[in-house]
């Protein structure tokens, strides 16, 4: 239940899964506790159900930050946004990676921001070099050198086709007799006047760039090199798919002429080597709509470029998140400790029975700044008194430093070095957590099933005849 509530916080926000884990797995630790004193299940439930209630109308609250929709294209703002998210992932490169998750986002946000599409931004990894040698591709990046001679065409005219780029075959088998010599060479003749006439309706229709989901025979690649045409082989059919979208071309199914409004139109198309690897890049220029952009990652190790690809990931899903619901709430802790606070104070409100799980509640929040805390190597227990002192005094942004190296320095104000979360991934992470919680103490008794009969007769080898 717990893994299920996490995919599904990933699937709809794309960040904050391992915060559903914990979560659930600590409501679910305080939960024991009350069932272990007597308290019926039914309770706890009901308890539980109202202290999230009362934490989401909270956050709503405890917002620090909410970003206009004009402001959806200032670069500045979007590396805010995304600055703690990757934070987590990559706290020393994220000076590197913010900035490119910005650009990347700023290619290929539609007109209305409601539209933005995580797959539009795309990552390609490339042995070699660091991160901080990473750039940004307006376009497709196609990890495939041409298979021409031409490295370079600007202001391209691009077909693309999902054929093979050869002569037609049938789909029945046929045997073709010939007699003698001048036979076989008409044969032959006939069938190059035939792929030249293709390639060459393709080149009269103005294609500079040919690229193909399909093979190519020898005969097409040289009727191909002979028109200065470039030619390109695209096997995954997603990434062909993306590449018409960049381009603007539509798939055709059959060798020969391209009519114009089907063509793609590409401001650059050239080979690039990087490291040992060589690439096709698709470049569109800055005033040409682009749907699609591409973050080309640098990176010393296949490891490395993963991790990096995952900040990447998290930091995009926040500009998915932030076109949802643009607010923000303090991080670092701090809205977890707030939020256990207001829990307190309503639990000493609570008549009930309710007020225990409510208690209990607020409790399970506490686990945030105290797995901070121990990763920094801080005193939770100390660290979790400040916090409470200073929420006390009115300082509803204090959350723990991970850089303090003294336990006194380790609470302020994390909301001036761009530390905030969003409120959609947070009301999503706490709603799933709580869910996954109760529906595991709604559960009354587990059945498993064991074999019937008695006890299981020893394996005997040989016949069973042989002990006569």
């Amino acid at each position: 239940l717990l893994v299920l509530a996490s995919r599904m916080q990933e699937r709809e926000i794309g960040d904050g899964s391992n915060y559903v884990i914990v979560l659930a797995g600590e409501l679910l630790k305080q939960a024991r506790g009350l069932l272990e004193l007597g308290l019926h299940p039914s309770e706890v439930i009901k308890g539980y159900v109202q202290a999230a209630d009362a934490a989401m109308a909270a956050l709503d609250d405890m917002v620090v930050w909410k970003l206009e929709e004009k402001d959806y294209v200032v670069k500045e703002n979007i590396e805010k946004a995304t600055y703690a998210a990757i934070c987590a992932k990559q706290y020393t490169s994220v000076d590197d990676i913010n900035p490119l998750i910005a650009e990347a986002c700023m290619c290929v946000m539609p007109k209305n921001p409601k539209n933005f599409n995580v797959d539009n931004v795309r990552v390609s990894k490339m042995m070699g070099g660091n991160i901080s040698q990473s750039q940004v591709i307006r376009g497709v990046v196609v990890n495939r050198n041409t298979d021409t001679s031409i490295k370079d065409v600007k202001d391209a005219k691009v077909a693309v086709f999902t054929c093979a780029i050869d002569t037609a075959t049938t789909e029945t088998k046929g045997t073709v007799l010939i007699k003698d010599a001048d036979q076989l060479l008409n044969y032959n003749e006939s069938e190059e006047k035939m792929i030249d006439s293709s390639i060459k309706a393709i080149a009269d229709s103005g294609v500079k760039v040919i690229v193909t989901g399909g093979s190519v025979g020898d005969m097409a690649k040289h009727f191909v090199e002979k028109y200065g045409m470039m030619l390109i082989r695209i096997f995954s059919k997603f990434e062909l798919r993306r590449l018409c979208k960049t381009v603007g071309a539509r798939p055709q199914v059959r060798l020969g002429a391209v009519p114009a409004d089907e063509q793609g139109y590409c401001a650059r198309a050239f080979v690039r080597e990087i490291g040992l690897q060589k690439v096709t890049v698709f470049q569109q220029k800055e005033e040409d709509p682009s749907q699609i952009a591409t973050i080309m990652l640098r990176g010393a190790t296949r490891n490395i470029l993963n991790d990096v690809e995952r900040a990447v990931d998290d930091g995009v899903n926040v500009i998915k998140a932030l076109v949802k619901d643009p607010r923000f709430v303090a991080g670092g802790g701090a809205c977890e400790i707030e939020l256990a606070r207001r829990l307190q104070d309503l639990s000493v409100k609570e008549k009930t029975l309710s007020q225990y799980a409510i208690k209990k509640y607020s409790n399970a929040f506490e686990i945030i700044p105290t797995t901070l805390a121990e990763n920094a190597g801080l005193k939770p227990l100390d660290v979790l008194t400040l916090l409470y002192s200073e929420h006390e005094a009115g300082n509803k942004n204090a959350g723990v430093d991970i850089q303090a190296e003294d336990v006194k320095l380790a609470v302020k104000d994390l909301t001036k070095s761009k530390i905030i979360d969003s409120v959609a991934a947070k009301k999503m992470a706490i709603k799933l957590a709580t869910d996954a919680a109760i529906t595991v103490l709604r559960v009354d008794q587990i059945i498993m099933a064991k074999p019937a009969g008695g006890p299981k007769l020893g394996q005997k080898k040989g016949h069973w005849d042989d002990e006569d």
